[in-house]
């Protein structure tokens, strides 16, 4: 049975493998495994997941590659839940069997210590007092015979009390490590139920960014593609290689740096599709100019990498591109809103802003400008090795920007 299964799957992988075309199929399907047996459907999930990741070009097939991702939680959820209900039966069922090995074994320690005094008056008996106490040879015998009947009987008894012993200590250390497994899967089942939480507010912020029309879903797609690629092209000219040490807080806030290699290499909500991988270090100056902004603001908590792996629902359709307006991470809400397209020291007045400039002859890329004092602008540039407090025209004019930005919590 087992051999059939595996080629049954083998079969379907196979399918869904053979060719972009059958791919794309099965990824427009809105159920593919709806008919399966429920044995299969967790494989069958599994396999639709991983093999549409990136087939997503179609607001269609984006849904649909939600939809199956919350089905494939939905169905490990009940089979986590299934194992905390036969944990906790176990757990049961080995406290009912130790407090009845409790009482065995109390039972017997208290007929040990009632025998221990007969046993030693038996002890002190010598074969000599034996012989002398024995009216005569047929007495003997019976003594000896009960003597030593006795002595087996104590014997027997010490030996089941031993083991006992054991089978208590083992009772119980079975239920510990049943308890420990206990907590282990609701542990896990809190974080799969936040976890599914998660995902249909992706598939709600995907429908409420597209309307649920194809065309806005392929404009937003298209501008994200966009910026994601001018955002590779400014690292990929300048060499995106990874810097240790660059971290660094003060009185304002903290200055982070995408190529730090604490999370230069690590991809901005999952995604490899950046004509290359949609690293932090790559495509990440505005996650990084943003975590700033918030640790600017108080919450120092949170990181790039907080950013990148916040989830689906802060990125425009699903990309690695950071949407504009309203984003949730480790529970706050920030807000990032447009307040203009020209950098002035006017804007600076109500504190930081994030600013927009076009770098290199394709390139974009996003920077702090933190403040303005004896006709310059000072900047942190997420890029830079050591760009804290820079000059902004060192680097770049004021003619290149296209975007500035307020953030607020």
């Amino acid at each position: 049975m087992n051999n059939i299964r595996w080629l049954f799957f083998s079969f379907v992988l196979s399918f869904l493998l053979a060719s972009p075309v059958n791919a794309q199929q099965v990824c427009q399907q809105q159920d593919p495994c709806a008919s399966k047996p429920p044995e299969e459907k967790v494989t069958c999930y599994s396999t639709v997941v991983d093999t549409c990741k990136n087939a997503r070009e179609t607001l269609l097939t984006q849904i649909n590659y939600m939809n199956n991702q919350i089905r494939l939680l939905t169905l490990n959820i009940q089979s986590t839940k299934g194992n905390i209900d036969k944990l906790s039966r176990e757990i049961d069922e080995f406290g009912r069997e130790i407090n009845r090995l409790e009482v065995i074994l109390n039972q017997r320690l208290q007929l040990i210590l009632k025998r221990i005094p007969e046993s030693y008056k038996r002890a002190v008996v010598s074969p000599f007092n034996l012989v002398l106490l024995s009216q005569n040879f047929s007495d003997l015998t019976n003594r000896v015979k009960y003597l030593m009947a006795v002595q087996g009987q104590d014997a027997n008894l010490l030996f089941q009390v031993k083991a006992t012993q054991n089978n208590y200590g083992e009772r119980k250390q079975l239920r510990e490590r049943k308890k420990e497994q206990f907590e282990q899967a609701k542990k896990e089942l809190e974080r799969q139920n936040i976890q599914l939480t998660q995902q249909k507010q992706e598939k709600d912020s995907l429908l409420t960014q597209t309307r649920g029309q194809e065309a806005t879903y392929q404009q937003l797609l298209t501008e994200a593609k966009k910026q994601l690629a001018s955002f590779a092209s400014f690292a990929d000219s300048q060499g995106a290689s990874l810097l240790n040490n660059q971290t660094f807080c003060d009185g304002w806030g903290c200055y982070y740096n995408q190529r730090d290699s604490q999370w230069g290499n690590a991809l901005i909500n999952g995604r490899n599709d950046c004509n290359g991988p949609c690293s932090i270090a790559r495509v990440g100056c505005l996650v990084t100019s943003l975590s700033m902004m918030v640790s600017h603001l108080g919450r120092r908590d949170i990181s790039p990498v907080d950013i990148a792996f916040s989830g689906s629902a802060n990125f425009s359709v699903g990309t690695a591109m950071l949407m504009r307006g309203n984003i949730t991470v480790k529970g706050v809400n920030i807000t990032r809103t447009s307040v203009g397209s020209k950098l002035n020291p006017g804007l600076l007045n109500n504190g930081p802003v994030i600013v927009g400039v076009y770098a290199g002859p394709f390139g974009t890329h996003f920077v702090v400008v933190k403040s303005y004092s004896n006709g310059n602008y000072i900047m942190n540039d997420p890029y830079v090795d050591g760009g804290r407090d820079k000059t902004f025209t060192d680097h770049y004019s004021l003619g290149s920007v296209f975007e500035v930005d307020r953030v607020s919590l």
